[in-house]
């Protein structure tokens, strides 16, 4: 053990810790979830401090020996060799002062390591006054939050999102020959092609891909530098602009800083953005899973149009039950990114005057949301889409038997006599086209060329 001193006291620590003395208070104070803020943060943090020292050597205000140090111990936190060293829970201190407090003391005491010292030895580099210098917690933390997501976004979510777009965009083509009967309100429709149902889905993504593309470039304005209220009160003239020079060098973005500092500081509503175009996203991805649901359902008392690779038994108590596992996790996925959206949308609104101090369960969630949807999504394509295979048979039997075809004799015999045969080809358990020809309505080629479901269903 070793002793360590803040300004409230004396605090133990176990001595291979490289956290400090306000972290153990945090970690006591704050035993709410287990939860802590994920890799991709931590690593944005040491990104952050990584640019800051690099920005105040260069402008002459740490000794080059210490910088040298405290880089060296950034670029370990980037790499994450000391993950196991921020311990502060998620429900924490408002703004993350222990999560900024957390990365301030790990780089530190590993600087001091570095340079031969021993841990807790804060004449030799401080967490505040080196490796902290010129920042608050009220700027790099959101700087730390827009860093992570929008390399979340950007490496994670869209690639996995253009491969299920492209996926589905597969099946459009490969199932473009099968027709089949379209539903609406759960309703006989008239048809249309299993291929072209498909193609809607792909374009619903797309469209999302565009969304959270735009919505994530607002995370490229970076309220470092602007310090604790957005004045930048203690740095340099000059840091601001180095800060954000290093960030782009080190992350290869063109990250940039906030319009207003006081702004960007009061207010995380990129975060708010991004959030909300992940919701839309769910949105889409639920109703696509529940069209997989319904069009699998089955194998013989429901749509059964389609088919899913089975992955797993279905049932504990029924034998030879196969259920539509992956869609229904990826229900569950999008549920819970609905719910962290409220999450994010209450806490963002939680702003007052210059600061916004609910940042880290917006930046969990928004962080959360990311990885599970990538990982569902991913996981949907690769065990479910891409093994759907169709039922041919089935899917014309269903189209040629629509009562909804008859909206093709509109034109022809009006709408109240095409509801009278409707009704009668319910009545009887006969097709549309049985109806027609056996009243008198059409002939037989007529009826053939006129009731066709695939000349119906267009280009």
């Amino acid at each position: 053990m070793r002793i360590e001193k803040d300004t409230l006291g004396e605090v133990k620590l176990p001595d291979n810790a490289y956290y400090g003395a306000q972290t153990k208070r945090a970690a006591g104070n704050f035993p709410i979830s287990g939860l802590t803020l994920p890799r991709r943060f931590i690593r944005a943090q040491g990104i952050v401090k990584l640019a800051a020292v690099r920005a105040n050597c260069a402008l002459g205000l740490i000794d080059s020996r210490k910088a040298k140090a405290i880089e060296k111990a950034a670029l370990e936190i980037i790499n994450g060799a000391h993950d196991n060293h921020f311990v502060v829970d998620v429900y924490q201190a408002g703004a993350g002062t222990s999560q900024n407090m957390n990365a301030n003391e790990v780089i530190a005491n590993r600087a001091i390591e570095i340079l031969k010292g021993k841990k807790g030895d804060y004449k030799r580099i401080h967490p505040n006054d080196h490796v902290n210098m010129a920042q608050s917690t009220n700027d790099t933390i959101p700087a730390s939050m827009y860093i992570s997501a929008f390399e979340a976004v950007r490496d994670d979510l869209l690639p996995v999102l253009t491969a299920l777009k492209d996926t589905l965009s597969g099946k459009a083509k490969e199932f473009d020959g099968i027709v089949k009967a379209g539903r609406t309100h759960l309703q006989d429709a008239v048809p249309i092609r299993l291929g072209q149902e498909f193609s809607g889905y792909s374009a619903a993504v797309k469209n999302d891909i565009r969304r959270i593309s735009q919505a994530s470039g607002s995370l490229l304005y970076l309220p470092i530098g602007g310090n604790a209220v957005g004045t930048g009160i203690n740095s340099t003239p000059g840091f601001q602009r180095y800060v954000i020079r290093e960030i782009r060098k080190i992350t290869n973005t063109k990250f940039r800083s906030c319009e207003n500092l006081f702004e960007g500081i009061q207010n995380v509503n990129p975060a708010l953005e991004v959030s909300a175009s992940l919701r839309g996203l769910s949105i889409t991805l639920t109703k696509i899973a529940n069209d997989i649901r319904l069009l699998s359902s089955g194998p013989r008392t429901g749509f059964a149009e389609i088919q899913l690779p089975a992955v797993q038994p279905g049932s504990s108590i029924m034998p030879g039950k196969v259920n539509p596992v992956m869609a229904e996790m990826l229900n569950m996925v999008c549920f819970q990114v609905i719910g962290n959206d409220t999450t994010i949308a209450y806490a963002t609104q939680a702003s007052q005057l210059e600061l916004n101090v609910m940042m880290p369960v917006i930046a969990y969630n928004l962080l959360s949301s990311i990885e599970i949807l990538t990982n569902g999504i991913r996981v949907f394509n690769q065990k479910c889409l891409k093994g759907i295979r169709a039922d041919s048979e089935r899917c014309k039997k269903l189209a040629e038997t629509t009562l909804a075809i008859v909206t093709a004799l509109n034109p022809i015999i009006g709408y109240e006599s095409a509801a009278e045969v409707s009704k009668e080809a319910f009545r009887t358990g006969k097709s549309v086209k049985q109806v027609t020809v056996e009243k008198g309505i059409l002939e037989k080629p007529l009826a053939d060329r006129l009731l066709d479901p695939m000349k119906l269903t267009g280009k």
